[in-house]
């Protein structure tokens, strides 16, 4: 792609295994970044590779857990020593599901897992590499939050807590990078089709496994946006400098409804997960 601002850029993108992560790692190779793509899954990333080598695209792998902050300072310091000057796009997109029941119901335990990963990666990530971007001054920082980032939801207590943290985090740092060529955008997604649900552990006594299978059925069911749709956007909202992106008919919705209704949202989407459940607990 002609004048993209991927164009001599370095781009460092988690969770590329599968999803999202994946098809940003090869589009973004294809608008002439050069790509690390980086997981936990040695055999997914190794399939990313090898879909982007089928479009003709050359991208670096790497396994890398970013609840692992030992890992990842090591990485970031590996890494920016080769980067040569040129422009960091960093897209933290990394991040786990997790179905326990309400809060009552869910273990600390796993509780701390997820903000493990969907949190203080997030943050681990962008402080190990901040330095380049400050020296460089240039750059652009993506983190993925969600729609759940933008409502509180029954049963996601900690996917809630990540992710409106992943928000605030990312709000914050626009500020305080004001003035300076490093750009931020939070990416709010509304159903994604990922195996972010089929992927997530049933936790405590709420959650039984037949349960966990319908909800990802459901899920499924209910995603209204392709993951390939999905990474297009992120990536031509990091071409745009757009602050701010919300992601498919059911996350602008949803957008839309905590802005006009920012408190009574509540007892609106209690009604409809209600209902929900209600569908899921009969197999519907």
């Amino acid at each position: 792609m002609a004048n993209s601002v991927f164009s001599n850029a370095v781009a460092v993108i988690t969770g590329a295994a599968s999803g999202m992560g994946r098809y940003m790692a090869i589009q973004a190779a294809e608008r002439g970044a050069y790509v690390i793509a980086l997981d936990k899954n040695a055999d997914g990333l190794a399939e990313t590779e090898s879909m982007a080598k089928a479009k003709g695209q050359t991208i670096e792998t790497k396994v890398l857990d970013v609840s692992d902050a030992a890992a990842i300072a090591k990485f970031a310091e590996e890494a920016t020593s080769k980067f040569n000057k040129r422009k960091l796009i960093l897209i933290n997109n990394a991040g786990v599901a997790l179905l326990s029941g309400t809060f009552e119901h869910t273990p600390m335990e796993d509780f701390e897992w997820l903000i493990n990963i969907n949190l203080w990666g997030v943050i681990r990530m962008t402080k190990a590499f901040y330095p380049y971007l400050i020296a460089s001054n240039e750059g652009h920082v993506v983190n993925i939050s969600s729609v759940f980032g933008l409502a509180g939801m029954a049963n996601n207590s900690a996917y809630c807590t990540a992710k409106f943290g992943v928000r605030g985090f990312t709000e914050t740092i626009r500020m305080e990078l004001m003035g300076t060529n490093i750009g931020t955008t939070v990416v709010h997604p509304g159903g994604i089709k990922t195996n972010i649900v089929n992927n997530a552990p049933a936790r405590g006594n709420y959650v039984t496994e037949d349960i966990r299978k319908k909800t990802a059925t459901r899920f499924t069911e209910m995603a209204m946006t392709t993951a390939d749709n999905a990474a297009r956007q992120i990536l031509d909202a990091v071409e745009k400098k757009q602050e701010k992106l919300v992601i498919g008919p059911d996350g602008k919705l949803m957008n839309v409804l905590t802005r006009l209704f920012p408190v009574r949202y509540t007892k609106i989407m209690k009604r409809q997960m209600d209902k929900m459940m209600e569908g899921v607990e009969q197999g519907k």
